[in-house]
């Protein structure tokens, strides 16, 4: 496979769950504890494990530090070099970035959060050249500034952290390819900026996968909080100038009809955002954690925002999660079983990753379903799994079932821990687009546990996917949200809401964005 890129703790080597970190505000006095520990305790609460701080932001404080010691999340931090050619020939330049360099080494390097130095973000992906030109540094130049001036500065004032000189970056063979997946770490953009379908992660191998992702619209509070009622729409004046990414809307668009039906509203339309943002970087992660330990890392370009916009953050501004965060916290998940369709062939390999230092002993059990509900067939068998490890338990062949019933079928899959569920996942012999969704029926009842505090129970008469929980007049922050509801089963979900009163509970899924038929003409 070439060179591992993995990181260990005391010996252990561990596969990196987690995401990129921004400055949390345009306003660095607005970063106060609260905001920090808000954050960072929401990506604990997803079992991330990692933070990548960019090298386009800036040296957190030491609160931030404090608090991922605490929490037991490791730092990738970057040093303050990104996307730009520096002046490497100016004495006075070099010299100041030493003392920046040594002041941030020597503030930094007792906390045992810290996991890794690298000199800069992207620049090898492009801001360097054979010579210099108006846009890039000189090869030599450049390794002489980041591999000598700036590693020979870290390590004389941490020898014990790592250092490398850039992200992505390519240690082992043609160093010019900075996204060589047989070395290094990598920064896969193929889906968002190349246009390629998401089923593409599934062609690459990286080592270690430090950026990739795919952005979305924030929560509807949150685009209330920038914009009048009538500027709700995709491409009003006002949303245009939030979104900063020049294919940005294009990118959602076309994605989003290869994938789903066009929603009718902007509501929906900015909700499927959401879910489809999430799709994208579960199919990325799962195929990574698969393929693990040749791949032993994966943190998603980026957590957090530092203002309201359409962004690929799973945290919006205001601190609101997006589906996105909701579905981390099942795809990073200790134990996950995920299913490698193949619609070619009609088959899916079922994997279970074993993030944990003891093995896993259980059984996964599987059904295949109608989107009317209709059971096609079901299965279930036993499963032992090694500590720290992915394995491929079964090959199901679902091509005459498929055929039968001309690909109008979803996979669900549950692992259970005797009789505890740990695991669920979904996945789809065709696109949702392609499926004769019917409504789910979702029948819901709501109680009070205690002040602020209710309990959800929904059931649905039909396959409900990607189930959404909103409390339009208040905040609330529920136990799960964006799931997948099985017909007959109950689903609990706690809502944590900042109302005394009781709340008012609306429920959707993915068959409510469906465009209604057009009516024949009279």
């Amino acid at each position: 496979w070439g060179h591992s890129f993995e990181f260990h703790v005391n010996g252990v080597p561990f596969f990196a769950k987690g995401a990129d970190w921004i400055p949390a505000d345009t306003m660095i006095d607005r970063c106060i504890e609260q905001v920090y520990r808000r954050l960072l305790s929401d990506a604990a609460s997803v079992h991330m494990n990692m933070l990548r701080v960019w090298g386009g932001g800036y040296y957190e404080q030491d609160m931030f530090y404090d608090i991922c010691d605490e929490l037991g999340i490791c730092v990738w931090q970057d040093l303050m070099f990104a996307c730009a050619a520096y002046p490497t020939f100016d004495r006075a330049f070099v010299e100041n970035v030493r003392s920046e360099i040594a002041d941030n080494v020597k503030r930094l390097r007792h906390h045992p959060c810290l996991a890794l130095w690298c000199g800069n973000n992207e620049l090898e992906m492009g801001m360097v050249g054979d010579e210099w030109s108006d846009n890039k540094m000189g090869r030599k130049d450049y390794e002489h500034f980041f591999d000598d001036v700036l590693g020979t500065a870290v390590k004389a004032h941490d020898p014990q952290t790592g250092y490398i000189p850039g992200s992505p970056h390519t240690p082992f063979g043609d160093r010019t390819n900075g996204n060589d997946c047989s070395s290094g770490d990598t920064h896969l953009w193929q889906v968002w900026f190349g246009g390629k379908p998401l089923e593409s992660y599934k062609e690459l191998f990286p080592r270690f996968c430090s950026e990739f992702g795919f952005q979305s619209f924030p929560a509807l509070k949150t685009i209330a909080s920038f914009t009048h009622a009538k500027e709700r729409t995709l491409n009003s004046p006002v949303m245009d100038y939030h979104q900063r990414s020049g294919p940005g809307n294009i990118n959602i668009l076309q994605t989003m009809l290869k994938w789903f039906r066009m929603p009718e509203s902007s509501i929906d339309l900015f909700r499927l955002s959401q879910i489809q943002q999430g799709i994208v970087v579960q199919y990325a992660v799962e195929h990574f954690r698969r393929i693990m330990p040749r791949c032993m890392g994966a943190t998603y370009w980026q957590l957090n925002d530092n203002w309201p916009a359409p962004t690929w953050s799973s945290i919006d501004y205001y601190g609101r999660w997006k589906a996105l965060h909701y579905m981390a916290r099942r795809f990073f998940a200790p134990v996950l079983v995920s299913g490698d369709e193949n619609i070619v062939k009609g088959t899916v390999a079922v994997y279970i990753c074993n993030d944990c230092l003891t093995a896993f002993k259980g059984r996964y059990a599987w059904k295949l379903v109608r989107p009317d509900g209709l059971l096609v067939s079901k299965g279930s068998s036993p499963a032992a799994i090694q500590p720290a490890c992915s394995q491929k338990v079964a090959l199901l062949d679902f091509s005459r079932e498929i055929a039968a019933h001309d690909s109008q079928l979803m996979l669900f899959l549950r692992l259970y821990r005797g009789k505890e569920p740990v695991s669920e996942n979904l996945v789809f012999l065709a696109r949702p687009k392609s499926l004769d969704l019917m409504s789910p029926g979702i029948r819901k009842s709501l109680r009070q546990l205690k002040a602020g505090m209710y309990e959800l129970s929904l059931r649905s008469k039909k396959p409900a996917l990607w189930v959404w929980i909103e409390t339009p007049e208040c905040e609330s922050r529920m136990s799960d949200n964006f799931f997948h509801l099985y017909p007959g089963e109950q689903k609990s979900v706690l809502i944590d809401a900042d109302s005394m009163q009781r709340p008012h509970v609306s429920v959707g899924s993915i068959y409510d964005t469906y465009r209604p038929p057009i009516s024949e003409p009279q």
